[in-house]
């Protein structure tokens, strides 16, 4: 039976901190991360801004509306299958072309990434590491 859900195992900022997204609108934001991408609601906040801490497998991320800029932040997220990641996230009802799916050099490394913006206006990338 082919799996049907990617394992993530690292969730590494582009800025400062994975546990404090910046997204405008918590409310609106909340729907995307728990249907599309998977994650499950741990805890909330309203002090000393509305914010959520959301699991997925290992790791946590948090969204907050603490006056960030949405468009300049997101997380890399390290996965076991890039590519069953990409079809549960399409299952879940993503819109993304399927040439998405790219190798990339990161250092010595090459990983095989996508990338998934959220309507909040965080950007994801998605990869695999690549042997060799």
């Amino acid at each position: 039976m082919e799996k049907t859900k990617a394992i993530f195992k690292t969730a590494s900022p582009y800025q400062k901190d994975a546990m404090n997204l910046p997204v405008n609108d918590l409310e609106a934001a909340l729907p995307f991360y728990q249907t599309i991408m998977g994650f499950n609601l741990i805890s909330r906040d309203d002090v000393p801004h509305k914010s959520a801490i959301l699991e997925r497998d290992d790791i946590q991320i948090g969204l907050a509306e603490n006056g960030g800029d949405p468009t300049q932040d997101g997380c890399f997220f390290s996965v076991d299958s890039v590519d069953t990641a990409f079809a549960e996230l399409r299952s879940n009802g993503l819109q993304k072309e399927t040439s998405a799916i790219d190798v990339q050099k990161y250092g010595d490394t090459f990983w095989k990434v996508f990338f998934v913006v959220a309507p909040d206006g965080l950007c994801y990338c998605i990869g695999e590491r690549q042997p060799g």
